[in-house]
């Protein structure tokens, strides 16, 4: 009997969740025996043409990680949807963005106008900007378009699952290679897999004392207490507003969450229940109370949507 094939793929993305394959560690064995890998880039020399060549909806699954930040992105995802049975959205930015997402802050004018032109480490003589087709000696050189804002997968092609984290992690994306290695009947499309069904905080063991604050620290302030909830503490930690699975390794490291695993179950946006959620903590008798705790908050977007802003209810920066 045939093998199933797989084929993996890394758009708009920093190429941790390809890491984060490998960190299954010798069950990476297991899938390159149970798979027939027809389409990896970054592991393998395959070429565009080579999937091109291929029948409709042969590859059985396809991880497509990474958002869409251009054309070739976009014209990838359109020809992988329709070469595989199954496509996935695999890790937070082809899920929701990423990253790379909250470049839809700025506009496309004023990232290259930076890159090209304003920054102090660029040198240029002409100032020349990036151009999709651009004559030379030896003929055209052919670049993929830069899009005016970044968008999630499923903005562009239907998605059958989404596999959430900035990775995911390893023991995670070898439950669901096992679930489908199993047979068994796949969960209804559009389903998240590999995560839990409740928040990070569930997973936490840090204690909660229902405290109220006054300022809000960034983690470099203060030396926090190992035991304490880090929200408690005046840290803004995202664990109310993020989906379990991940364990709350960053919280167990001392560290905050930062919401890579999207928005809990039933949640329409990630960065609007965060705002719920402090609105519970903050002790404030005033408005001007209230405005002043809050500004002790340093980049609020990049804080409650730092894995989500394309795939929330704003999406991006609107310039009228």
């Amino acid at each position: 009997m045939d093998k199933p094939k797989l084929a993996l793929y890394w758009a708009a993305s920093c190429g941790g969740c390809e890491i984060a394959v490998l960190d299954i560690q010798e069950k990476i064995l297991d899938v390159a025996n149970a798979f027939d890998i027809v389409f990896w880039p970054v592991a393998m020399d395959f070429k565009y043409d080579d999937v091109r060549k291929m029948e409709d909806k042969s590859i059985d699954i396809c991880l497509f990680n990474g958002a869409i930040r251009n054309s070739e992105n976009e014209e990838i995802a359109h020809l992988l949807r329709q070469k595989s049975k199954v496509l996935v959205a695999f890790g937070s930015c082809a899920y929701e963005g990423g990253i790379p997402g909250l470049a839809n802050l700025s506009t496309k004018e004023e990232m290259l106008n930076f890159v090209y032109k304003e920054s102090p480490s660029t040198i240029s003589n002409n100032n020349g900007l990036p151009q999709t087709h651009y004559k030379v000696n030896e003929g055209e050189i052919e670049i993929p378009e830069l899009y005016e804002y970044v968008k999630p997968l499923k903005d562009v092609v239907d998605v059958d699952y989404y596999i959430p984290g900035c990775p995911p992690q390893p023991e995670q994306i070898w439950n669901v290679i096992e679930y489908i290695l199993s047979g068994k009947p796949l969960p209804p499309a559009g389903s998240v897999l590999g995560a839990g069904d409740k928040t990070c905080c569930d997973e936490c063991p840090r204690e909660r004392k229902e405290k109220k604050i006054k300022e809000f620290h960034r983690p470099y302030e203060i030396i926090p207490n190992p035991d304490e909830c880090l929200l408690d503490q005046g840290i803004i930690c995202m664990g109310p507003a993020t989906r379990s699975g991940c364990g709350a390794l960053c919280v167990k490291a001392n560290v905050p969450c930062r919401g890579c695993y999207g928005a809990p179950p039933n949640c329409l946006d990630q960065g609007a229940k965060m705002i719920s959620a402090l609105s519970s903590v903050i002790d404030a008798h005033s408005p001007e109370e209230i405005e002043q705790i809050l500004g002790t908050i340093t980049d609020a977007v990049g804080t409650f949507y730092r894995f989500s802003l394309p795939y929330s209810i704003l999406k991006r920066r609107v310039v009228q």
